[in-house]
């Protein structure tokens, strides 16, 4: 497996964007609203690009393609984008939850709170290779003592959603490299 494609994720259900508690409105994101779904997507390719070993088809690519792959059926869609820009595997996602802190960072009522899925489809087989998951609420430190290490990295502050968001990804995306690559990650 060499040449990867990632596939826009389906858009976040009615549900899985959970509002806010009356109060005082979310965080502000900095660089403006990002739909979840196209969130996901850009992180999951920005993640990815940074690997070694995978070459990954370009977003301008499957954009220029994405017309061209049917709706309907996952497979169907992870099978003709791959077909069409020439991938050995596609990243497909799916967001479960994505609400955003109520506070901010240093005094959040309210903590972010994101899960999703993303698969590894092998195109040639047309089935899911590799799934992994990733679900957090972030909790105080109070309330989970052995988190202190993660406490830590995060600077001891509450996260966006987007930002946890983002570890999610890295975290998934490492564990995958990992897997495929056990020598790489001595």
């Amino acid at each position: 497996m060499r040449r990867i494609a990632v596939l826009p994720p389906e858009s976040v259900t009615a549900g899985a964007r959970a509002q806010a508690p009356a109060g005082p409105s979310p965080a502000p994101d900095k660089g403006g609203k990002r739909e979840p779904a196209a969130l996901l997507s850009d992180l999951i390719y920005s993640v990815v690009a940074a690997l070694p070993r995978w070459q990954i088809v370009s977003d301008r690519e499957v954009r220029e393609v994405l017309t061209m792959v049917p709706g309907g059926a996952q497979i169907s869609r992870v099978k003709r984008l791959g077909e069409l820009v020439y991938a050995d595997a596609v990243f497909s996602a799916r967001i479960v939850r994505f609400r955003e802190r109520v506070g901010e960072e240093w005094g959040a009522r309210s903590p972010a709170s994101v899960a999703f899925v993303v698969d590894l489809w092998d195109v040639k087989r047309g089935d899911i290779m590799w799934s992994g998951q990733f679900d957090e609420t972030q909790k105080p430190l109070s309330e989970n003592i052995f988190a202190l290490g993660e406490f830590t990295q995060r600077g001891g502050r509450w996260l966006t959603a987007e930002e946890l968001t983002h570890e999610g990804v890295k975290k998934a995306m490492s564990q995958l490299h990992q897997i495929l690559y056990p020598r790489a990650a001595s």
